[in-house]
């Protein structure tokens, strides 16, 4: 391939480490092992290839990233063209009133008290979906 042509496919795990959706090629290459990539619905291996106009939606961090390819690139690039390959149609990450509280313990009281565990509990509950 001469080094002006663009490349008409792209190995998965390549191209989401490319424009930095994950750190480092082999976080990108676990996340489709372990089932977090999908391309167009379908659960992707790392060596699968996408294409212009693919949409793949990559849970990390807590979060789910749903974009649409729109350039292919093979090397790492900066952040700012990295930005032109992509169309972002994933949902604003929570805010801190909607996500789970956790509670917090100080490192080294302990085991919990009786009294420490009816909180959790009671924090617990606040946290769950009502049944019906």
């Amino acid at each position: 391939m001469a080094p002006d042509e663009a490349p008409t496919s792209v190995r998965v795990d390549s191209w989401l480490w490319s424009v930095r959706l994950t750190k480092t090629r082999s976080m990108a290459a676990a996340a489709c092992r372990a089932g977090h990539v999908r391309v167009n619905g379908d659960r992707a291996k790392p060596a699968q290839t996408v294409r212009d106009g693919d949409e793949i939606r990559l849970r990390h961090a807590g979060r789910e990233r749903i974009v649409i390819v729109s350039r292919l690139v093979r090397k790492r690039v900066g952040a700012a063209i990295a930005a032109e390959c992509l169309i972002d149609k994933s949902p604003p990450p929570p805010t801190p009133e909607t996500a789970p509280m956790v509670l917090v313990r100080d490192r080294g009281t302990g085991r919990p008290t009786k009294r420490d565990r009816r909180e959790l509990d009671r924090l617990r509950e606040l946290g769950r979906p009502d049944e019906p």
